[in-house]
């Protein structure tokens, strides 16, 4: 009298089953994902996942197995890691990093270092790190991507940078076609870059007259990263938002011809 309420229940656990395997054979399949779920990522880095949300940043911008990547100010390499993996054996990452200053302080940090480190890891080979001034920004071929993240507000404040120049060499530097990611802080609205030395934030709508102006086309955003509790009042690096600011993303194109 129990057969069928039986069989019913280990159907439905079968069922279950399947749509599980089928669930993470998916994942297994998704170059982000696996990009991202790489052992020898730091576990300090992965334990930003949750807030700076890797999967989905990278799947809005496009990047795919193959491509060649140029990182600016890549820092201690929390994106540096996921693009070597993702892009793999037929794609390249170039890590680039500002010369230091002639008259720079003799304390000043070695921006390049950690990146340094991670390019001499076997586990990440088809890394390059380039240390050039940015206004003579470069790489030995045209890349599928330009990327900066929580570092486009840093432009403002390098002494002698001029955005506008830098900006129409990134769009040299790019394939017909290619993309120029920007990922930072968000401002005050209506603030442009008042606050990008103090409180190293910027208004986005500053940022997409600049690039547009460099002859890109502005082909998508993205709220992956708002948080509405953020106020734009404090210093990114304040206990109280750090880790948790209202961030904005902008996708940016080469035009093809």
């Amino acid at each position: 009298m129990f057969r069928y309420p039986l069989v019913l229940a280990a159907s439905m656990i079968a069922l279950i089953m399947l749509t599980t395997a089928q669930a993470h054979a998916a994942k297994a399949s998704d170059p982000i994902a696996t990009a991202v779920a790489d052992a020898n990522r730091p576990d300090g880095d992965k334990q930003r996942d949750a807030s700076r949300k890797p999967v989905e940043t990278l799947a809005f911008a496009g990047v795919k197995p193959g491509d060649q990547v140029a990182e600016l100010l890549p820092g201690g390499g929390y994106f540096t890691r996921i693009f070597s993996k993702l892009v793999g054996p037929g794609g390249h990452v170039y890590a680039l990093v500002p010369a230091p200053l002639p008259n720079a302080p003799p304390d000043v940090p070695d921006f390049a270092a950690r990146v340094k480190a991670i390019a001499a890891d076997p586990n990440y080979s088809n890394v390059s790190v380039v240390v050039e001034p940015f206004s003579q920004l470069k790489v030995s071929e045209p890349v599928d991507l330009v990327w900066t993240s929580q570092n486009y507000h840093d432009l403002h404040n390098f002494p002698g940078m001029d955005v506008t120049v830098f900006n129409q060499l990134v769009f040299d530097a790019l394939k017909p076609g290619g993309i120029y990611l920007i990922l930072d802080h968000a401002a005050e609205p209506g603030s442009g870059t008042r606050d990008t030395a103090t409180l190293h934030r910027i208004d986005a709508e500053i940022v997409k007259k600049e690039v547009l102006a460099a002859g890109f086309v502005l082909v998508g955003s993205s709220d992956l990263l708002r948080d509405p509790g953020d106020v734009h009042a404090v210093k990114v690096f304040d206990p109280s938002v750090r880790g948790k600011t209202d961030q904005f993303i902008l996708k940016f194109r080469k035009p093809k011809k």
